[in-house]
């Protein structure tokens, strides 16, 4: 029962890769556990969330990459074991506020009935506001779906990515950041993929913060959906 209780009092990171590097500041690294324990006379159920993030600036170049797992369980069901990393890319070479983006992703969810995903591509970027305390995003471009099913199906479609993210600070006391995606098949009618993650901090010192975060992900294709409520502390800190 010790692996499945203390996890809850460990800390949530969330990793930011805009208005947070300085001069002086090339690398992030994070390692996050936290997760959440409900018990009754008949019914038990528990879900863990473990991340490592490291991010890398050189110049107007930019090097994120985050590998996360997800499992859960209630009673003796197994209600989630999703796997995700990515790499990613920004390239700042043009105008103020505006980047190249590109990446590579790997998703495998049991809660989504996805057996294997490949995510390739790249697109723009342009920040509509772009302060300390106050940051909206929005990008696009396309990525190559290359995905298996848990149910045998296998296929392979073009996507359009749409991307909002945005970061907000109130008297350097309250935090809330958000990124979701919209990503629609081209040629496969019905077939698209919603990923939102909205977190609210307050912060405790500069690094460290009180976290809730809200997660929810659609795939269409298989009529799955899940939404994770998780919280705890957040660690940020840049070298």
């Amino acid at each position: 029962m010790k692996f499945i209780v203390l996890p809850l009092f460990f800390f949530l990171c969330y990793f930011k890769s805009y208005a947070q590097y300085t001069d002086s500041t090339n690398y992030h690294v994070l390692l996050t556990s936290t997760g959440s324990i409900n018990r009754t006379n008949e019914d038990r159920a528990y879900l863990l969330n473990n991340a490592l993030n490291f991010g890398m600036k050189k110049k107007s170049f930019v090097l994120n990459s985050t590998t996360a797992w997800l499992y859960g369980k209630q009673n003796s069901d197994l209600t989630n074991n999703d796997f995700s990393t990515t790499l990613n890319f920004n390239l700042y070479k043009t105008l103020p506020h505006f980047y190249y983006w590109g990446l590579v992703n790997y998703n495998t969810s049991y809660s989504l009935k996805l057996k294997n995903q490949v995510l390739a591509g790249g697109g723009i970027a342009y920040s509509v506001l772009d302060k300390p305390n106050a940051y909206i995003n929005l990008s696009d471009g396309v990525l190559f779906d290359q995905s298996s099913l848990i149910v045998g199906d296998s296929y392979h479609t073009y996507r359009n990515s749409l991307r909002l993210q945005y970061h907000f600070a109130i008297k350097e006391l309250i935090t809330i950041d958000g990124n979701h995606f919209l990503q629609n098949s081209f040629d496969r009618k019905g077939d698209h993929i919603i990923r939102s993650t909205t977190t609210l901090g307050l912060k405790l010192r500069k690094w460290i913060s009180l976290t809730t975060a809200l997660n929810y992900n659609k795939l269409n294709i298989t009529r799955s959906e899940n939404l994770n409520l998780t919280y705890g502390l957040t660690l940020d800190k840049y070298f």
